[in-house]
Formats: structure tokens, C-alpha cells, sequence
């Protein structure tokens, strides 16, 4: 069972301590410092394309890389369920803290030892590394390269991109990194990685940047630099640098049983975070107030669009920002503030970095044709008829639908009882594939607005022979659009 576990294929975070958690936080260093470009190498080549050595780029940032300890009482519970990160995964390392103090059934509450890493963004002591490295921490100690140990204090954490600001005081001769420019970065490009995997201080490890833009589901703000430099646990919340010198990166995931898949948060996103967190302690987002889906082709057909490009609104807040502005359920938004949207995962990370009150331009599609709304970005909250009837719908579609009764709506914790529910769908349709479930609320078809069983029919029938029908659907207090084409 244990080897089973460990093969799984599954996102981790690099942690190699009992306190699941490193910070990500921001640098005080100032704003030019990222976008300082090097006239030379600090590395001598050995060809146009492969580096000579890394060893003078070792030397140079070593001095501002940190290794932190942590500790956390934790119950016997705990004990039994470190072996879970925190996206719910098992995780693979999870029998390597057996040898830091090992799982005890029997032990009410015990201690728990972790390691990761971190780096110096400032003289006067500020440190970034991972939310996960510190989460939890009932005693933070973090040692410099020259052996010095000290107290650090959490400043700031934002669960949400697994960042975190350290604070160290009495500190004196620190040496901050320079933070380059991560939307420079390209694919090929060599980058170095700096930590202490498995509590191994000042571990060098160098590869490419694999790919840029990945999403690895560990949260809303997924943008992650896949790199194949050697990470392992306790590497977290340690510096990706460029040849320059540079951090590029926080190294924050791998894959369990993959070689040479690492993830690292790029640091234009992470400076963003740490300012704020230094600033206040925590992390401001702007909102926009809809909820979006990814345009496929099939519903780009059915909305008369030409390209999947964009995000396709599902839902709009009442009285948000975007309702104001006259945003509607179904427009496409191609660009924001101008910056494009090319997929729906773009349009969060561009909405929460952008300051709110500040009113913007957003570019959408409506019915084939591009339109511009002005909006004030607002501020995210942290922790956002007939009678009664069966009708079976035909056989294209696969599914059976009920009015929604004000005693179905108030069963299933809705507040209004307009449109139809799915009582049963066929496994071998077209809408169970499309995800249809029994349960579901379909409140238009083709941007129509459905009320009664009766409508639904209509509606149905008659879109059935333009090759796709457009149903929006709601779960719970969500909904989406859903494009089924009738066999």
C-alpha cells in the first residue's frame, strides 16, 4: 500500500518539515530592481547555448538564501493525517518525517519538526518564502548562510498564491537578492534553484525553464513556472535565479513520482503579494462580481463567436460591478483594463492585481459583435408557471425535466422558483456527457429565459435543428453555460 501511495501522480507541495505551509511573500527592494537587466553573465559559457559552470552564480546568491526551521504542536490526528498536503493530496514524502520523530497513534500531542527555505528581500530583514512553510508554526527560526540562527515573525500570509513575508530582527551584513523580471523568462531559458532539500542547506541545482502559465489546480491564481531544476522537499519557498543572479521564481510544487517536473510562483506575482503584505499584513483583491467558464468551441458556435478566445460570463453578481457596468450572462470578455483574455483562467489573476476603485475599460462580445463597458473595480471579500409536471425531452437531449415549485426550490436552497429541474438523465446522452446532472436548475435555452416545463419544450424543439442547443445551468449557486448538440 505504502509504495502504491507513493506512485500516485499527484501535485504535492515541497515540504520537508511536519508544518505543512511556507509563505509567500513580497520584497522591499525597490520596484526597479526587477526590471534591471545585467550587460554580462555572472556565468562564463562553455558554448552559445550550454553554461561553462554555475559556480560563480552559486557564490553570488548563496549569501541570500535562508534556511527555515519550524515547529508545531500537533494531537495525534494531526499525526494521522500529515500525510495529506494542503491541496487534499496524499502525500508521497509523507513518510520521510518518520524519521524526524515518526507518527505516534498513542501520543495525545507532540511536537512536529519541519524544514523549507526562503530568501532575503531586504536589510532589515524581511524574508519571502511559502505560506505552507510557515502555516501552523508555533516557532519559526531562521538561519542565514553564515550559520547565524534567528527568531522570525510571520508579517503576512496569503493562503490563496501559498505566500508568506517572514520578519527577522537582528539581523546586520544581510544580503537582499535582486528580483528580475519573471515575464522575461522563456521557455529554454537556464535557471538555478537554492534550498534545502531534506534539510541539506545551500543545495545548488540547475536546469531549464520546461514551460510557462501553469495551472496545477492549487488555487484560483494558478501562473506557475514549470522548471526541470532538481526540487525536493524542503526546498520551498526558495529562489528559481536566472543567469543574471536574478530571482525569477519561488520554488513552491512538484509532481509526487515525476523527475524533473518542478513548479515555481513567478516573482513579478509574488512582489505583488509580499508589498502588500508588508504594507498591511494582507492581501487586497480586486472584483469584479461574475463567474466565468472556459469558452469551448462548442459554445462559441452557439453564441456566434469565431474563436474560443476569452471568458464566457455564466453569472453576474446583482448589483457587483460588472452588473453596473451592464455586463450580462453570456458575453465573452476578450480584454481587461488592456490586458487580453485569452482564457477564462487569465481573467482572475487580472481582475485580483488590479487596484480597486480604479475604473477600467473591459472588451467583450455580445451577440457576434465587440463592445466596450466602463467599470470601478470593487473590493474581494476574503473567504465571494404550469403545473407540475414530468416531460421527458427527446431522445437528442436524454433528459427529464419538473417545474421548479416553490417547494423543490426551497429543498434545494434556492430563493426563486422560475425554470426548470432535471429529475433523471440518460447516461449514453449527449447531456450527460456535456455534465448535465439530475438536480440541475436550466434556466434559458439559447439565451432564452425558461420558466415552465412547457416553455422548456418549446425552446428545446425549436433550437434542436440550428446543430447545437445553448442551455445555462444552475448548481447550487453557480451557474454555467452548457452546449449539447443533439445527436
Amino acid at each position: 500500500m505504502k509504495q502504491n501511495r507513493i506512485k500516485l501522480l499527484v501535485i504535492v507541495l515541497i515540504m520537508a518539515g511536519t508544518v505543512a505551509g511556507f509563505a509567500y511573500g513580497m520584497s522591499t527592494a525597490p520596484k526597479t530592481a526587477r526590471t534591471q537587466t545585467a550587460s554580462t553573465s555572472v556565468v562564463s559559457y562553455g558554448s552559445p547555448m550550454v553554461p561553462g559552470n554555475f559556480s560563480e552564480l552559486a557564490e553570488q546568491v548563496r549569501a541570500g538564501v535562508v534556511n527555515i526551521q519550524v515547529s508545531k504542536k500537533v494531537s495525534s490526528i494531526g499525526f494521522e493525517r500529515f500525510g495529506l498536503d494542503p491541496f487534499g493530496n496524499r502525500d508521497p514524502f509523507g513518510d520521510f518525517f518518520d524519521h524526524f520523530g515518526g507518527r505516534r497513534n498513542n501520543a495525545p500531542e507532540r511536537k512536529q519538526q519541519g524544514v523549507g527555505s526562503g530568501f532575503i528581500m531586504s536589510k532589515d530583514g524581511y524574508i519571502l518564502t511559502n505560506n505552507h512553510v510557515v502555516d501552523g508554526a508555533d516557532q519559526i527560526k531562521v538561519k542565514v548562510a553564515d550559520g547565524k540562527e534567528f527568531v522570525g515573525k510571520i508579517v503576512g500570509r496569503d493562503p490563496k498564491t501559498d505566500l508568506a513575508l517572514v520578519k527577522i530582527s537582528g539581523a546586520s551584513d544581510l544580503h537582499p537578492l535582486k528580483l528580475g523580471n519573471s515575464d522575461d523568462l522563456k521557455v529554454g531559458n537556464w535557471v538555478v534553484a537554492v534550498g534545502s532539500p531534506f534539510g541539506l542547506e545551500q543545495t545548488v541545482t540547475a536546469g531549464i525553464v520546461s514551460a510557462k502559465g501553469r495551472v496545477i489546480g492549487s488555487g484560483p491564481y494558478d501562473n506557475f513556472i514549470q522548471t526541470d531544476a532538481s526540487i525536493n522537499p524542503g526546498n520551498s519557498g526558495g529562489p528559481l535565479i536566472n543567469l543574471q543572479g536574478e530571482v525569477v521564481g519561488i520554488n513552491t510544487a512538484i509532481i509526487a513520482s515525476g523527475q524533473g517536473i518542478g513548479f515555481a510562483i513567478p516573482i513579478n506575482m509574488a512582489n505583488e503579494i509580499a508589498l502588500q503584505l508588508q504594507k498591511s499584513g494582507h492581501v487586497t483583491r480586486g472584483l469584479l462580481g461574475v463567474t466565468i467558464q472556459d469558452l469551448t468551441p462548442e459554445l462559441a458556435s452557439s453564441l456566434g463567436i469565431k474563436n474560443s478566445k476569452g471568458a464566457l460570463v455564466s453569472q453576474v453578481v446583482p448589483g457587483g460591478p460588472a452588473d453596473k457596468a451592464g455586463l450580462e450572462q453570456g458575453d465573452v470578455i476578450v480584454k481587461f483594463d488592456g490586458q487580453t483574455v485569452s482564457e477564462s483562467k487569465d481573467l482572475p489573476r487580472i481582475v485580483a492585481s488590479t487596484p480597486v476603485g480604479k475604473t477600467v475599460t473591459v472588451k467583450l462580445v455580445r451577440d457576434g459583435k465587440e463592445i466596450e463597458r466602463q467599470t470601478k473595480v470593487g473590493e474581494m471579500e476574503e473567504d465571494s408557471a404550469s403545473a407540475t409536471r414530468n416531460s421527458p425531452i427527446h431522445p437528442a437531449l436524454g433528459i427529464t425535466v419538473q417545474n421548479l415549485t416553490p417547494q423543490i426550490a426551497q429543498e434545494l436552497g434556492l430563493p426563486k422558483s422560475a425554470g426548470v429541474v432535471v429529475t433523471a438523465v440518460d447516461p449514453d446522452s449527449q447531456a450527460a456527457e456535456a455534465g448535465i446532472q439530475a438536480g440541475d436548475i436550466i434556466k434559458s435555452v439559447n439565451r432564452k429565459p425558461v420558466k415552465n416545463v412547457d416553455q422548456f419544450v418549446k425552446l428545446a424543439d425549436k433550437a434542436k435543428g440550428n446543430g447545437s442547443i445553448l442551455l445555462l445551468v444552475q448548481r447550487g449557486a453557480n451557474s454555467q453555460f452548457v452546449a449539447i448538440r443533439p445527436g
